[in-house]
């Protein structure tokens, strides 16, 4: 499928999603998180991806928010009937590992979309931010949600209502990123991390991040019976006697995904 607002490469099962809007700070209007959702879509139904990187291009913006002028003009029942935060919802609940490669801003509907992969990893000039209340607005694609579960009720509530800009390092101090690296390094880290996944049981990978979720979304109960059910089903896959196996014989396992 061919893309306008976004590119997608794939090389030894990891594929990199990038925004590819550099002129205007990779703005995400509605047209991107159209060609996003179906990006996600299509790397969901391509066999062989293992991981996946989001990233911007030009090296000022990993997504510098939603498009103003496209937030003006938008009427009440167009909102009512957008798809961002159901695009959002698919990147969090993909079946495959996503990692954000942040390098530069990351705002508004920017920072809403690193939110919603995995792993956030950024540059050290990167800067963080929902500054959506200056506008008379909310973040409303999963930003007053998903801000409070990376960085406590209070953090959330502080950064929303000041819409304050922070820097990497203090993302990184309340939970927001995962790891800060040098300017110019954070696809070099990125690709690191998802070799790394890559390399393990791509059943048992899809397994965790389910249970995982579902623990983040209910209560201790419900998310050890479902961390229970989801390791009976890895038990049963080739994968697992893969596993054990290799471990037995000391070699490198060849995890097939089955």
């Amino acid at each position: 499928m061919s893309y306008k607002n976004i590119k997608i490469e794939i090389t030894g099962g990891i594929a990199v999603l990038t925004l590819n809007r550099p002129e205007v700070r990779n703005a995400l209007d509605f047209e991107t998180w159209e060609e996003i959702r179906s990006g996600m879509q299509e790397l969901g139904r391509r066999e062989g991806v293992q991981v996946i990187i989001f990233t911007g291009a030009g090296g000022k913006a990993f997504a510098s928010g939603t498009d103003i002028r496209a937030i003006h003009d938008r009427t009440v029942a167009e909102q009512m009937n957008s798809e961002v935060s159901d695009t959002l919802y698919e990147i969090s609940t993909h079946k495959r590992p996503v990692i954000a490669a942040i390098d530069g801003y990351a705002l508004g509907g920017g920072c809403e979309l690193a939110m919603a992969c995995d792993i956030r990893i950024a540059t050290k000039k990167s800067r963080f931010g929902q500054p959506e209340v200056g506008l008379g607005i909310i973040p409303g694609a999963g930003g007053t949600q998903r801000l409070q579960r990376l960085v406590g009720i209070g953090k959330a509530k502080e950064l929303i209502f000041t819409g304050d800009i922070i820097s990497a390092e203090e993302a990184e101090r309340i939970g927001l990123v995962e790891k800060v690296v040098e300017d110019g390094t954070v696809m070099d880290a990125a690709m690191e991390m998802a070799k790394k996944i890559r390399a393990k049981g791509p059943v048992a990978i899809t397994l965790a991040k389910k249970a995982i979720q579902v623990g983040a979304d209910t209560d201790l109960y419900s998310g050890l019976c479902f961390e229970r059910y989801a390791q009976a089903l890895a038990y049963s896959t080739d994968d697992k006697a893969e596993g054990t196996q290799a471990f037995l014989e000391k070699r490198p396992p060849a995890f097939k995904g089955k």
